[in-house]
């Protein structure tokens, strides 16, 4: 396949998309905070691509016309915080539609005071033994 004018349009227009949307658009840099939390901004990235030209004859040469568009949508959606080798899931975006929506977003908290639980009666065990 030749290389012409219009591919060049959409290479260059990839190119730059490229450069928007990278991994570091996705999983943001990690920030440390002064009390020894981790947090890493988490992001939903969307993006469209179009183009299109036709070559057309003028007198004795020829001519291109054509032309690109793109869009990126770059959303926040969360923070992952990591604290003393925990890693958990904070969302930002719309609250829980639903009852189950709720109840599976609750579920990491649920483990979490489960699993306390049983470490503070293992913990008085040995204490009695």
């Amino acid at each position: 396949m030749e290389k012409n004018a219009i591919s060049d349009l959409m290479g260059t227009s990839m190119a730059q998309i490229r450069e928007m949307v990278d991994v570091n658009t996705v999983v943001g840099d990690p920030i440390q905070t002064p009390d020894g939390i981790t947090i890493i901004p988490i992001s939903k990235v969307t993006f469209g691509f179009g183009s299109g030209g036709s070559e057309y004859p003028i007198k004795e040469k020829s001519g291109i016309g054509g032309g690109g568009a793109a869009a990126v949508k770059i959303e926040p959606i969360g923070f992952l915080t990591v604290k003393d080798g925990n890693v958990r899931m904070l969302n930002i975006g719309q609250p829980a539609g639903t009852t189950v929506d709720r109840l599976v977003e609750m579920i990491p908290d649920v483990i979490d005071r489960v699993q306390d639980f049983i470490e503070k009666n293992k913990e008085k065990k040995a204490e009695k033994n």
